[in-house]
């Protein structure tokens, strides 16, 4: 049994567990001694049992693997269900077990009991760990988790769009929504609220500590956020993801990167095919980096609309990105890539350049506050190129 770790980082994402490994980095305190071997991470999907395993994925732990030191940040998974999510996961807990890092995969999901056994695993090292890092303050697992949480200093690492989310509404005292999730939902909904309301309500007072209770909160991001009370800011500038990857190779034409929004019932999926092919036709786009939560029906027809080329990355865009080829130009809509590749492509030559979200694309179930959220991700993003809606029109 390893002994538990003085800091303990929950993700449940690729790009989570990238900006741990980003954070980390930054801290300046890297792993000494033998890399741990992972725990409990199960073999990609259809291999047979003793064949021979992606060399970037993470393997079964050894019975002689070495015992992290008493200061080594330990790297909880918690993976989610849909397959590119835990295909990208699992290649990127390689990439943190190369680095010297210990990574337990702690399944949480896919049953009723699933998070109950979770937590009773976890709670031990939840309750013994001085510092914890979350990838996702508004996922309900991880505001659950921080029931347990004695830990003086709290760490967020960059979740994206929604770390902007995070921080006006702490400032504002409000409960934890996800923007794209304000005003949506039935009766069901809100009963579900209601009932979660006191962990909702102890998770926000976790991040919102009163002066004088030694509680610290930092934050760590790309995005522009404001921070308050006694919070601090660092600034993720992807210095891991610079030292270790690239420079890229870079190709003549123009990439164009995917979006979630059409799953999320943000952005309605013909305006969005219709914006993606004249975009196409604008920039001369030939390869398209799809979201990993994209639908393969979309991305089968945004293919035989545009004759795009889809990339499905097996690792996040910014790795990808950095590791090349990549397009000359990178065009996006409105999301976290805007913020995060001019800092992991500084210096490469590529040129990141924003799409503007007409209001007419929106569904009519979309939050009221999604059309000005999407327009300030864009207005705030830093060393861009901005593509003014005309450019783009929308169908019909």
């Amino acid at each position: 049994m390893n002994p538990s770790a003085p800091t303990l980082a929950f993700v449940e994402s690729p790009v989570q567990l990238l900006n741990v490994l980003e954070w980390a980095h930054a801290q300046g305190t890297a792993p000494s001694g033998r890399a741990p071997l992972l725990a409990g991470v199960p073999r990609q999907p259809g291999r047979a049992a003793g064949a021979p395993a992606d060399p970037a994925a993470p393997q079964a732990p050894a019975a002689s693997a070495a015992a992290p030191a008493p200061d080594r940040l330990r790297i909880v998974v918690l993976p989610p269900t849909d397959p590119m999510s835990r295909g990208q996961l699992r290649r990127m807990a390689g990439l943190a077990r190369d680095e010297g890092y210990e990574v337990r995969w702690q399944e949480a999901r896919g049953s009723r009991l699933a998070p109950l056994r979770a937590l009773a695993a976890l709670a031990r090292d939840v309750r013994a760990a001085r510092r914890v890092v979350v990838g996702d303050p508004f996922s309900r697992y991880v505001q659950l988790l921080l029931t347990l949480v004695r830990a003086e200093e709290l760490v967020v690492v960059d979740d994206g769009t929604a770390t902007l989310e995070f921080a006006a509404q702490t400032a504002r005292g409000e409960r934890l929504v996800r923007w794209h999730r304000i005003g949506r939902g039935g009766l069901p909904a809100r009963l579900r609220e209601l009932a979660y309301a006191p962990v909702s309500a102890t998770a926000r007072r976790r991040f919102t500590p009163a002066a004088g209770t030694g509680r610290r909160i930092e934050v760590f991001t790309s995005m522009p956020v404001s921070v308050h009370g006694t919070m601090t800011l660092r600034v993720n500038d992807f210095a891991w993801t610079r030292a270790r990857f690239g420079p890229p190779r870079l190709t003549r034409g123009t990439d164009l990167v995917g979006t979630s929004l059409v799953e999320t019932g943000v952005v309605d999926g013909a305006r969005y095919l219709e914006a993606v092919r004249a975009l196409t036709l604008r920039h001369g786009a030939t390869r398209y980096f799809a979201h990993r939560r994209e639908s393969p029906e979309k991305l089968r027809a945004l293919s035989e609309a545009t004759g795009l080329e889809i990339v499905r990355p097996d690792l996040p865009l910014e790795l990808t990105a950095r590791r090349g080829p990549i397009g000359r130009t990178v065009v996006s809509f409105p999301s976290t890539v805007v913020h995060t590749l001019p800092y992991a492509l500084t210096g490469t030559g590529v040129t990141v350049a924003v799409c503007e979200v007409d209001p007419a694309w929106l569904t009519g179930s979309a939050s009221p506050r999604a059309g000005g959220f999407l327009a300030s991700v864009t207005e705030s993003a830093r060393d861009v190129q901005r593509i003014p809606v005309q450019a783009a029109p929308a169908a019909g």
